[in-house]
């Protein structure tokens, strides 16, 4: 089966630390419905710089920042589209989903 990488933007503020503790709630419950389909959890990200051949700027290369990521197995691109469509994450912002090649 293929894994997926979801990249997570956006971020919008919630508006207290009780809304940020029941989204994270609904992250782990989320993560943890996914059984071994999770294959990584990942991490949320920091702020980042763009390297390009002008330099380095501060931010990331669009207008929503990249806040994190995870690698999700499934059957296919639908298949993972409805995981993608459950997660707690498009409360605040946006997901990219993109099948992991081998080299």
């Amino acid at each position: 089966m293929p894994n997926f990488l979801f990249a997570y933007y956006g971020g919008k503020p919630l508006g207290s630390a009780e809304e940020g503790a029941k989204l994270r709630a609904k992250w782990q419950a989320w993560v943890a419905g996914l059984g071994a389909a999770m294959i990584n959890p990942g991490t949320f990200l920091g702020k980042s710089k763009t390297v390009s051949d002008h330099g380095v700027a501060d931010g990331g290369g669009g207008t929503s920042p990249l806040m994190g990521f995870s690698v999700i197995e499934a059957n296919d691109i639908d298949a993972v589209l409805e995981i993608a469509k459950r997660c707690p994450h498009l409360a605040i912002g946006t997901i990219e989903v993109a099948e992991m090649k081998q080299m």
